[in-house]
C-alpha cells in the first residue's frame, strides 16, 4: 500500500481515540509507526512535568504530515490526532495526500464517511462497499460527499451493494441541480463506477450519461429496476464506455444486441451472456 492510499480500520473521526461511531480506535497490529506515536504522546506527558521540549516537537508540521502518511492503521492516526493540536492538523494535512479512501470491510455512517472524504482533497478513489457489519450510508451521505472538493477529482467510485442509496443520491452526486433544473456535472473524470447491488432506476443512468463523459467500466450487477432505455442512453453518451456489467437485471437480450449495434467494441458482462448475444446475432433471418 502507498503512502497516498489508505484502508480504513473503521468508522472514524479527527476529534479522539474515543470509541463508538466516530472513532478510529478499532485493534490492529502493533506497528513501528504506531510505537512512535505512542511514545511521542509519552514525551508530550513528561514535557507537562517539566521536562524539555521533545524532539518530534520540533518538526516542521509538513513533514510530520507526510509522516503520518505512511501510517496505514486508523487506530494509531487516531493516537497521533490526540498528541496536541500540531499532530492533529498534520494528521488532517496527511489525509489530504491520501489518492485512495477504502471502508471495504468496516461499518461506517453518513458522518463518519462524510468527515474523512471532505479532508481528502487529492482523493481519486473511493470505495464504499458493503461490508459485514452493514454500512449505513444513505442518500444524505453522497448528498454531503458531493460537496467535497475532491469530488471533480475522482477517476473511480465504487458504491457495491449500498441498499440504502436511491437514484436521489447518486443523482446529487454525479451533477449539482440549479434553480433553473439545468445542472453542473461534478465527476467529469470519473472513470469508473460500481454501483450494482443498488436499488437505482433509470434516472441514475441518465444522470451518469450526461455528467461523466470519460466513463469506461460501469457495473449494474443486479440493478434490478433499470430497464433497456436507461441502457442505451448510457451506451449513447459515453463514449468511452468499454465495459458494463449487467448480471442480475431484467434486461431483454435484445437491448444488448442494440447496444452493440452502437458501440461494437463495448464488453458486456457476464462473458456468458456476451457469448449468447453472439449467437443470436449469428442466427440468420
Amino acid at each position: 500500500m502507498t503512502p497516498s492510499s489508505l484502508s480504513l480500520s473503521g468508522p472514524a473521526c479527527l476529534e479522539s481515540p474515543k470509541q463508538g461511531a466516530a472513532s478510529l480506535s478499532l485493534a490492529s497490529p502493533n506497528s513501528a509507526l504506531g510505537l512512535w506515536v505512542c511514545q511521542s504522546r509519552k514525551h508530550r506527558r513528561e514535557m507537562r512535568r517539566g521536562e524539555e521540549e521533545a524532539e518530534i516537537d520540533r518538526l516542521p508540521i509538513d513533514l510530520l504530515s507526510h509522516i503520518l502518511c505512511l501510517i496505514n492503521c486508523f487506530k494509531d492516526l487516531a493516537q497521533a490526532s490526540g498528541v496536541c493540536r500540531k499532530w492533529k492538523q498534520a494528521v488532517k494535512q496527511s489525509l489530504a495526500r491520501r489518492e485512495r479512501l477504502s471502508f471495504a470491510g468496516w461499518k461506517m455512517d453518513d458522518e463518519s464517511t462524510t468527515r474523512l472524504v471532505l479532508y481528502a482533497y487529492n482523493l481519486k478513489e473511493l470505495d464504499i462497499p458493503r461490508s459485514r457489519w452493514g454500512c449505513q450510508i444513505t442518500d444524505i451521505g453522497l448528498y454531503q460527499i458531493s460537496s467535497a472538493k475532491c469530488v471533480s477529482n475522482l477517476t473511480s467510485i465504487s458504491l457495491w451493494g449500498m441498499t440504502g442509496i436511491t437514484d436521489k443520491g447518486v443523482v446529487q452526486l454525479v451533477c449539482n441541480h440549479c434553480y433553473c433544473q439545468n445542472h453542473i456535472s461534478r465527476t467529469t473524470s470519473l472513470q469508473h463506477l460500481n454501483i450494482g447491488g443498488t436499488f437505482i432506476t433509470d434516472d441514475s443512468l441518465f444522470a451518469i450519461a450526461d455528467s461523466c463523459p470519460n466513463l469506461k467500466t460501469i457495473v449494474l450487477w443486479s440493478c434490478r429496476h433499470v430497464t433497456g432505455s436507461g441502457l442505451l442512453i448510457l451506451v449513447n453518451k459515453c463514449q468511452k464506455l468499454k465495459s458494463i456489467d449487467v448480471w442480475g437485471t431484467r434486461v431483454p437480450l435484445d437491448c444488448f444486441i442494440g447496444l452493440l449495434a452502437i458501440s461494437p467494441a463495448l464488453q458486456i458482462k457476464p462473458k456468458e451472456l456476451q457469448l449468447n448475444i453472439e449467437r443470436v446475432s449469428m442466427v440468420p433471418v
